[in-house]
């Protein structure tokens, strides 16, 4: 098997010339777009989040698109329409904005839910159903969506099925005091933006991908998986736990971050880095939990303290 870390630490280096301070946020989207998954950010607007999609759009050589999801947005905004042509007597398809390789959904949360399910099927399937006609997706085709923080000022919150179709979800923060003077030196120069530089094209990718999905993973790691979901399944201060897909999605994050590792095999430190941010977004809390102030990310973490990996 081909060791593709060189690679991706190559993408992270240009990538980190545009984010400061965010060097274990950006390999988890690393690992996430390895894995073939979408990515949810969620944090207070103006801490990086459109950067870091525009550039790890740029070093990974991938067509990008940009949606602002207003209230206005409709769902053919996302999955196109057809429109009858005069000159040739028919109807004809013309695409909506998920037909890229990157798409970059602004405030998810602050759209319709009508617009934020049109997403569904692309997310999941990568294709779009439009008039009874099936279209598919390019590939490579990843999803980095941001959202502002529930109870902000024209926001809403997803429904569980949206959630779910997110491989991962991290929060950014603010940047500590040395990044953020950092940051402010770099924009008074020009935009970072610009000197990020393509590292690989869109048929590399697919090949890291497909690499990632052949990563071995013994019998005692699906054992983990397994014992971590049913745990946050029979736990008191969550009322919906992990699904299968959920599980599913675990292992895919801890074989794609072997690969980022540069191994050829999973280990339960795969497991333990990526549990949280796989997980967290898809459990629901008890009013136990929220009485008591208790987070999913806190629950999440005793649950793997128990389980020592």
């Amino acid at each position: 098997m081909e060791n593709y870390k060189p690679i991706i630490d190559n993408i992270l280096n240009e990538v980190k010339k545009a984010v400061s301070g965010k060097d274990e946020e950006l390999r988890k989207i690393m690992t996430a777009v390895a894995a073939g998954g979408n990515i949810l950010l969620d944090d207070i607007p103006g801490v990086g989040k459109t950067t870091i999609a525009l550039a790890f759009s740029k070093a990974l050589g991938l067509k990008v698109n940009r949606i602002y999801l207003t209230p206005d947005v409709l769902p053919t905004d996302i999955t196109g329409f057809t429109m009858y042509n005069k000159q040739t007597g028919a109807f004809e398809y013309k695409e909506g904005v998920v037909m890229c390789n990157l798409l970059l959904a602004d405030e998810i949360n602050r759209t319709s839910s009508k617009t934020q399910s049109a997403l569904l099927q692309a997310m999941e399937e990568k294709r779009v159903s439009v008039d009874g006609q099936t279209y598919e997706i390019p590939s490579p085709f990843t999803v980095i969506a941001t959202q502002n923080p529930v109870g902000s000022i024209g926001t809403s919150r997803l429904p569980e099925s949206q959630l779910d179709r997110f491989l991962i979800r991290l929060s950014l923060g603010y940047p500590d005091r040395k990044n953020e003077i950092d940051i402010l030196k770099e924009h008074k120069k020009d935009n970072p933006l610009d000197s990020v530089r393509e590292v690989i094209d869109k048929e590399t990718l697919l090949d890291i991908q497909k690499t990632a999905a052949e990563i071995f993973a013994d019998d005692k790691i699906y054992e983990k998986i397994a014992i971590l979901s049913e745990k946050t399944r029979n736990n008191p201060y969550i009322r919906m736990g992990v699904s299968p897909r959920g599980s599913i999605s675990l292992l895919r994050m801890s074989m794609a971050r072997a690969l980022c590792e540069g191994r050829a095999y999973v280990i339960p430190a795969d497991i333990k880095a990526v549990f949280t941010d796989t997980c967290s977004h898809r459990i629901v809390l008890t009013s136990q939990a929220a009485a008591e102030e208790v987070t999913a990310v806190g629950v999440l973490e005793n649950i793997l303290k128990s389980e020592r990996l």
